[in-house]
């Protein structure tokens, strides 16, 4: 039903209209996978700096593949990231929903400010925050560890995360929480059996994108992890670059696999997406 009153609706549109969206959508379409299709175009080049562009290889070139897995031993860096990746998020996002279900849902004195000093996190960039959260690393002797990571990851990005899963709060009618009350649920309780499986599409939303930027960060990766055995994915790209010379095969090849992950992921948690962003399964 969904699809045909989707279907319907762009179909009712002026021509003029639907032609632009379809120019849109089209340019949208390229500007995503031509960069895509260049680096996988390039990571099958010997020497993607001699053929460079969209040119085609002379032949294909799997060695950057192959060194990948067999002399870097990539999947042990997937697993730094995924295990990394995945705590934070379950942190942060356990975090934030209960939070924001205070702020969505409560009255207090001082709301206001906290909403304010929330969002204002998103105009903070990491590099301002490099001394402060590197001297609290050290002085809790979390350095060169996995755990500083997961610490730094957890109180990222929560201004974004906050601000979908609240507004997803925002939707749903009081009259199920009040008569989760009636029924004797306390808040712990009206949250869990009532609240959360509603607003489940955007939390994981919110969960899936703070994976994402967790997955590709690279800056405080590299600035607190110096064993080699304990990096992350992104944070392994540099070392296919030396002050002599940068293996291009290899870093492409690297880049694409690393790609894959957060590629998959969306395609599998793809229905959260588009559940959260027309509105949820609350209606009326």
């Amino acid at each position: 039903m969904k699809k045909a009153n989707t279907q319907k609706g762009v179909n009712s549109m002026p021509m003029g209209t639907r032609i632009v969206t379809y120019i849109c959508l089209a340019w949208a379409l390229i500007v995503s996978l031509v960069p895509l299709g260049w680096l996988v175009l390039s990571s099958l080049k010997k020497d993607p700096m001699a053929r460079p562009g969209f040119q085609l290889p002379e032949s294909i070139c799997l060695d950057g593949y192959i060194s990948t897995f067999k002399d870097l031993h990539v999947l042990r860096y997937f697993g730094n990231s995924l295990f990394v990746a995945g705590i934070s998020v379950v942190i942060s996002v356990v975090m934030i929903s209960m939070s924001a279900y205070v702020v969505a849902r409560m009255e207090f004195k001082g709301k206001a400010l906290v909403n304010i000093l929330l969002y204002s996190t998103m105009f903070i960039p990491a590099t301002a925050l490099t001394y402060p959260v590197y001297n609290l690393v050290n002085r809790l002797h979390l350095y060169d560890t996995r755990s500083a990571l997961i610490l730094i990851y957890s109180c990222s990005g929560i201004a974004v995360s906050f601000f979908v899963i609240k507004n997803y709060y925002d939707n749903i009618p009081r009259e199920l929480e009040e008569a989760a009350r009636i029924d004797g649920c306390g808040y712990v309780q009206t949250w869990v059996k009532v609240i959360f499986p509603i607003a489940r599409p955007g939390i994981m939303t919110a969960a899936v994108l703070a994976f994402l930027n967790n997955w590709n960060e690279y800056y405080w990766a590299s600035l607190v992890l110096i064993t080699r055995e304990k990096l992350t994915v992104p944070a392994l790209l540099s070392t296919f670059t030396t002050a002599f010379n940068t293996n291009y095969n290899g870093l492409f090849s690297a880049m694409v696999i690393i790609i894959l992950p957060p590629v998959l992921l969306y395609c599998i948690f793809s229905r959260f997406f588009i559940e959260a962003l027309s509105g949820g399964a609350v209606k009326g």
